[in-house]
């Protein structure tokens, strides 16, 4: 493979950076011409997309080339920019990239870290007022935006890693376009490392309305899309399944976990081996897998094993990305997918890939959101593979099949698709496009999840009923943190006492926002590692609780937190108790998921006040606490789960009164009253949402027991009553009439006669409301309120109860049940007939009556309903069968002259 040629004048502007050693040995060194000469032709505020795969030297080269293109520009109308040079910002998606891109482009510029080149991360910054190139993190460059949305101080913007499709990213992409509309001298780039590149042109070059998600453009067009080709050596593929699942209840199989390291060990001896002194970079879903399988890399071999993971220290993140030093071991770094895209990790040409990633999940049913363990994409797997190529020939041993890798999607699921929108949601509302209205973003956000983060936001008061942010919704957006957390961190420090209470509420926000996992779920234990400085994330933890603590001085200086917010906590009773203090402050935070431990069903189990059951990790020391705030509650099978179907990630104890203070908004004192076995019943019940704190037995009002039984009406339907066989035959009788004749007959249909109660069944409710048992309810006489007068005279008329057949005798008429549109029936002996030459009929003569002619048995022998036909025919066949089977009874052969009777034959 030849080297790319070094970039030469005039390809580059001149200007503080010298392109040319910059780019020595880069392949991206041989695009700066066509990307300088398209910024060029954009004027001030040009905007370009980078399409270059890892590794070609995008994030060295483009900020230099943007700071020198903007040192020869026109000033610009601040004159106090241009006393201290061009500032270029760039984005990185994770601290560790950010760290890394700036201490490179630092190295290679001579220049001290923080003096022309810095960067700032949360909690830790290396810049001045002369820095002209500064790496940040989207959150950061967020917060400046919305502290000043012009970015005043800023010549240009590089989005780098586009198409991860971070949520904060995106975000940028939709402000930023918007900025370029309204400051004519704001280069904008986007760098992308997949083909995905057209559609950021679109975005950010302002394309035609309609052909992105959101938002209006101002017609121009896409901007230019500038290729690098791959730098890559060649690649060897090899595969090396495991023969046990990758993922088991509990999450990834700890034999599987076991195949990786032993695949990396041997994998990596072997090219040691063979005289290949190389580093090997092993890629796994999160800091847990990294931490096993880094354990028992230990244990074998002579390499130097390192980890990179957010929740290891940044100097041992820095240690892992920045290269053997001379005279080294061999390295072999085990890495989430942090390493995946942003960084270049020098030395590797040996990659053992295990599949997995971990990608944030929302679960709207039980409105929990986290990180589940999946398949990674095949663009994922393309780019993994590619870190053990960028320097000379490489390897990557993949421990799963082909066959997985091909039913992998194609590309991650962006991050605004399956993610807790509130924080994002916030940023809209401050940004002035409340919900993402009216801005435009590669992908639209879900509107379910979009409505639950807004309804979430004015819970907390931080959003006006249009949408657009309070001032409290700003002063949260200031916070680093997500909105809940800024909530109670206010909240917490105003009414935990002092500045020992404010200390509390910073050590518990700063706890939960990091990126440490709680052993066993339990966050007090992690807060007692950290404040001893045990934990490698320690330092940078007790950065965050000084900002935080600093936050909350300064915006809670004479504030007491407003009653009229429904989320706010009111002035405590009592004080908490130091124990206790971490979970009042993450109860204020998340109110909904305090938790009570389920009665009888184990040590582990807990009901939240949401309404979500949820299990404790096996083994976690918790278990069996009676209250707990829940900080994180993910989806989760098998035994982590404690049966439940969702796990408890993180929570810290509480004190049940504390519980009700924390989540006040949230209890209930109601009566609950139901009707059940014939009888109304009622209990009165406290609650915290949907905790049963107390029920007793109580006697309802008139109001709560009518209310009871016609929610068990509407439930269960009018059998809950019943109808006597009076009721019924009478409700039947009606149906017909309505059927046949319509108004002003009433419809006794279920439906019809449960939206009329208060209009026939009022009394009837009152005495069960009053404690009549349903026995002692007839609704033979309520269905009578509903007859219409003065029609209903002619009830016994148009739908008879009974008919009088030849014989004398009066014969119930059956009458077709309720929405049936059958005939009414008269079962009658055949015998009680003769004579009857005129079908009888009913609702005014437009129904005939159906007879079902019985044996002395009472054994059907005809149905029929036209009589005069069944004697002139039939009947001859009926007695010919019958005479002699029943010689006592008659059967003449003129049915027509024989009297009717219901006796047998005269004795002789």
């Amino acid at each position: 493979m030849t080297s790319p040629p070094v970039l030469r004048d005039p390809a580059s502007a001149p200007g503080p950076f010298d392109l040319g050693t910059l780019g020595a040995g880069l392949a991206f060194a041989g695009s700066l011409g066509e990307l300088a000469a398209a910024l060029r032709a954009g004027g001030p505020a040009a905007a370009a997309v980078v399409q270059a795969p890892p590794g070609t030297g995008k994030t060295t080269l483009v900020p230099p080339l943007l700071a020198n293109l903007a040192s020869g520009a026109t000033p610009r109308n601040r004159p106090e920019a241009r006393a201290t040079g061009p500032r270029i910002v760039v984005t990185q998606p994770r601290r560790v990239a950010a760290r890394s891109a700036a201490r490179r482009l630092a190295a290679l510029d001579g220049s001290r870290l923080g003096d022309r080149v810095g960067y700032t991360v949360r909690g830790e910054r290396q810049a001045g007022p002369g820095t002209l190139i500064e790496f940040v993190t989207p959150g950061i460059l967020l917060r400046r935006l919305l502290t000043d949305p012009g970015l005043g101080d800023t010549d240009a913007v590089i989005l780098d890693e586009v198409h991860e499709r971070g949520l904060e990213t995106d975000l940028l992409l939709g402000m930023l376009a918007e900025v370029r509309q309204l400051r004519g001298d704001l280069t904008l780039v986007a760098m992308s490392a997949t083909l995905d590149a057209p559609r950021f042109a679109a975005l950010i070059g302002g394309a035609p309305a309609g052909e992105t998600q959101l938002g209006e453009h101002d017609g121009g067009g896409p901007a230019p899309v500038v290729d690098c080709p791959s730098a890559l050596y060649p690649l060897d593929v090899d595969w090396a399944p495991a023969a046990v699942p990758r993922l088991d209840p509990r999450g990834v199989s700890r034999a599987f976990l076991d195949h990786v390291a032993d695949t990396a060990a041997a994998s990596h001896a072997a090219a040691l081996g063979d005289g290949a002194d190389i580093d090997a970079l092993v890629f796994l879903p999160g800091a847990a897998e990294v931490s096993h399988v880094a354990a028992r890399l230990r244990g074998r071999g002579a390499a130097e094993v390192l980890e990179l993971h957010g929740q290891v220290g940044p100097a041992e993140q820095d240690r892992a990305v920045s290269g053997r030093e001379p005279g080294g071991r061999a390295r072999i770094i085990v890495s989430t997918a942090l390493a995946e895209s942003s960084l270049t990790v020098p030395g590797v040409r040996l990659v053992i890939d295990s599949g997995l990633s971990r990608e944030p999940r929302r679960d709207a049913s039980r409105g929990m959101s986290g990180l589940v363990t999946v398949s990674c994409s095949r663009a994922s797997a393309e780019q993994r593979a590619g870190r053990a190529a960028r320097q000379g020939p490489g390897r990557v041993v993949r421990c799963y099949d082909q066959k997985t890798f091909g039913a992998a999607p194609a590309h991650r699921m962006p991050e605004i698709a399956v993610a807790d929108l509130t924080g994002a949601a916030l940023v809209l509302a401050c940004w002035g496009s409340p919900g993402g209205r009216g801005l435009a973003l590669p992908d639209a956000p879900p509107q379910a999840a979009m409505e639950e983060a807004v309804e979430v936001l004015r819970e907390l008061g931080a959003v006006e009923p249009d949408g657009h942010a309070t001032a409290l919704g700003k002063t949260l957006a200031r916070i680093p943190a997500d909105p809940r957390l800024g909530r109670a961190l206010l909240d917490g420090s105003a009414l935990l006492d002092g500045a020992a209470g404010r200390r509390t509420a910073a050590e518990a926000v700063a706890l939960v926002s990091g990126d440490q996992r709680a052993p066993g779920a339990d966050l007090t234990r992690l807060l007692g590692t950290l404040r001893a400085g045990k934990d490698p994330a320690a330092r940078r933890w007790a950065e965050d609780v000084r900002r935080m603590e600093a936050i909350a001085r300064q915006e809670t200086a004479g504030a007491v937190p407003s009653a009229a917010v429904p989320s706010a906590a009111v002035p405590l009773a009592a004080p908490v108790a130091a124990p206790e203090a971490v979970g009042f402050v993450v109860a204020l935070a998340f109110p909904d998921r305090v938790a009570r431990r389920v009665p009888g069903a184990g040590p582990e189990r807990y009901l939240l006040t949401s309404g979500t059951r949820a299990g404790l990790p096996a083994g976690s020391p918790l278990a069996g606490q009676e209250w707990l705030a829940v900080a994180e509650v993910a989806r989760a099978e098998g035994r982590d789960a404690a049966g439940t179907g969702a796990v408890i990630r993180s929570a810290a104890p509480l004190a049940a009164d504390t519980a009700e203070a924390a989540a006040r908004h949230l209890l209930s004192d109601t009566v609950e009253a139901q009707f059940s076995q014939g009888r109304v019943t009622a209990r009165r019940e406290r609650r915290l949402g949907a905790i049963a704190l107390s029920s007793t037995p109580v006697r309802p009002s008139a109001a709560e027991g009518r209310a009871a039984v016609a929610r068990a009406l509407e439930k269960e339907g009018l059998g809950t009553i019943g109808f006597s066989t009076a009721a019924d035959a009478l409700r039947r009788r009606m149906a017909l009439l309505y059927r046949e004749l319509g108004h002003p007959w009433p419809d006794v249909s279920e439906q019809a006669l449960l939206a009329r109660l208060d209009e026939w069944l009022a009394p009837e409710l009152d005495a069960l409301a009053g404690g009549a048992a349903v026995n002692q309810i007839d609704l033979a006489d309520p269905l009578r309120r509903l007859l219409p007068w003065p029609d209903a005279a002619r009830l016994a008329e148009l739908a008879p109860e009974t008919l009088e057949v030849p014989s004398g005798s009066r014969v119930r008429i059956s009458y077709p049940d309720v929405g049936d549109d059958g005939r009414p029936v008269v079962a009658v002996k055949l015998q009680e007939c003769f004579g009857w030459d005129q079908t009888p009929r009913l609702a005014g003569g437009r129904v005939p009556v159906l007879f079902h002619l019985l044996s002395p048995a009472r054994r059907p022998l005809a149905v029929t309903d036209d009589l005069a036909s069944f004697w002139s025919g039939p009947y001859a066949q009926v007695r010919a069968e019958m005479r002699g089977r029943y010689p006592k009874h008659p059967w003449p052969e003129d049915p027509w002259t024989a009297p009717a009777t219901a006796r047998t034959k005269a004795r002789s």
